[in-house]
């Protein structure tokens, strides 16, 4: 299981949201080129961006921030947030990133994900963010009627080979994730999961090794809730706690 820190970007900057709350965020650091380095330090072999401008407004506004993080940091880096076309696919792989997330287009546009899965293969990932089971999507403002577990089950007979799956409820809170959810997620073979919303103890990150293929740290990080280079220790090495 691979531990992914993340780093969530709004106008440069490297931020925290509350349950996708654009109203509840949080600023950590005015440097995420500086912040990536400082997770690498630590150990991370991979880093999990989020461009929140571009999930929300659908423009790639930290486009040369994150493109700066993977020249500088050298680590495998997946990124989401505003991909709605096959140019910005390009844009981001041909800057060195090693994934990009479809989210909300992956809804809106079925047939253009399965056209990208198969001219990218494992190079696409879709991001099912979740709300009391559904699927919600343009930066989490729009609850759809799509079922998440059916969803999910759709992209893997479509060919996706792997999901990041967050419960938004448990997003920022720092009160644990939805580990229930990935016990059945873990059931669909052929699906890779990356768990991602409110994952704050070892516990749970020594708990998931066994139900998913990868983990997304963020607000813990930040609080000091985790420290990365423990999580790594438990989640990639699987030493004890």
């Amino acid at each position: 299981m691979k531990i992914f820190p993340a780093i969530d970007l709004r106008g440069g900057k490297a931020v925290r949201l509350f349950q996708g709350d654009y109203d509840q965020m949080t600023v950590y650091n005015d440097d995420p080129v500086g912040v990536a380095q400082t997770f690498c330090d630590a150990g991370a072999s991979c880093l999990h961006v989020v461009d929140l401008d571009g999930a929300k407004d659908g423009e790639l506004v930290n486009f040369e921030t994150i493109a700066s993080i993977v020249k500088e940091c050298g680590m495998f880096v997946e990124v989401g947030g505003g991909i709605r076309d096959e140019e910005r696919i390009c844009r981001y792989l041909d800057a060195g990133v090693g994934r990009v997330i479809l989210g909300t287009v992956a809804v809106t546009d079925f047939d253009f994900l399965c056209r990208m899965v198969e001219a990218y293969g494992d190079k696409i990932a879709v991001g099912v963010d979740a709300r009391d089971g559904m699927v919600a999507i343009r930066g989490w403002k729009e609850i759809t009627d799509v079922e998440s577990y059916a969803f999910c089950q759709r992209l893997r007979d479509a060919g996706v080979a792997s999901v990041i799956y967050t419960d938004i409820a448990k997003d920022g809170g720092l009160g644990g994730t939805n580990l229930a959810a990935y016990q059945r997620l873990s059931q669909m073979e052929g699906l890779s999961v990356t768990a991602s919303g409110g994952v704050s103890f070892l516990s749970e990150i020594a708990a998931l090794r066994t139900l998913v293929s990868g983990v997304i740290l963020g607000k813990a990080l930040y609080t000091g809730a985790l420290d990365l280079k423990q999580a790594i220790a438990v989640g990639e090495r699987g030493e004890a706690i």
